[in-house]
């Protein structure tokens, strides 16, 4: 298994992010509010791993089974919440760039946080500064551990949903669903 990889912003990420979004715009358009570029990814200026986070948004529950259907003829195998509820994802078809898609009803927890982190990196360029610090450094420490990466994040994340008004049962429930099993 290979070291985690964390690299200097690219440009290219949004560019990246249109042209996925464009392509599975155009078969589950009917069904879907937006589709979203989250992640470190879409932040200016942020260090991430060199992997495009997409949220397909639904209006709710309703349009979960068909956008999941949809997507089976563009590649995407549905993995289930991975143990985050409120965001269902998916395996990326071989031979696109790296990307990881989440489809999550307007609303949901999985689809907030997202938003929350997102939004607050873009307008914090010093939280920028301290994140890319930190997953440097986790990188470098964990190798190739992805748990212990993602729980050595969880104490700064909650505090940027703490900030932006997330209740304390839900910061509970992201640290658990950083535990689950993957």
């Amino acid at each position: 298994m290979a070291n985690i990889r964390i690299v200097a912003y690219d440009p290219l990420w949004s560019r990246i992010f249109g042209y996925l979004q464009a392509r599975i715009w155009r078969q589950v358009a009917p069904h879907i509010t937006a589709i979203v570029h989250v992640g470190s990814t879409s932040v200016p200026g942020m260090a991430a791993k060199p992997i495009i986070d997409m949220d397909i948004v639904v209006a709710d529950q309703s349009q979960l089974a068909p956008v999941i259907a949809l997507l089976a003829p563009l590649g995407y195998h549905h993995l289930g919440d991975l143990g985050i509820t409120g965001r269902e994802a998916f395996s990326r078809p071989a031979g696109f760039p790296n990307h990881n898609v989440y489809l999550c009803p307007h609303g949901s927890l999985g689809l907030r946080n997202h938003l929350a982190v997102r939004d607050y990196l873009r307008v914090t360029p010093a939280a920028v500064s301290e994140y890319n610090a930190l997953k440097q450094r986790l990188a470098a420490d964990v190798g190739h551990d992805w748990r212990a990466y993602v729980a050595g994040k969880s104490d700064f994340i909650s505090a940027i949903l703490t900030t932006q008004g997330l209740n304390q049962d839900d910061i509970a429930t992201i640290h658990q669903s950083n535990q689950a099993p993957r």
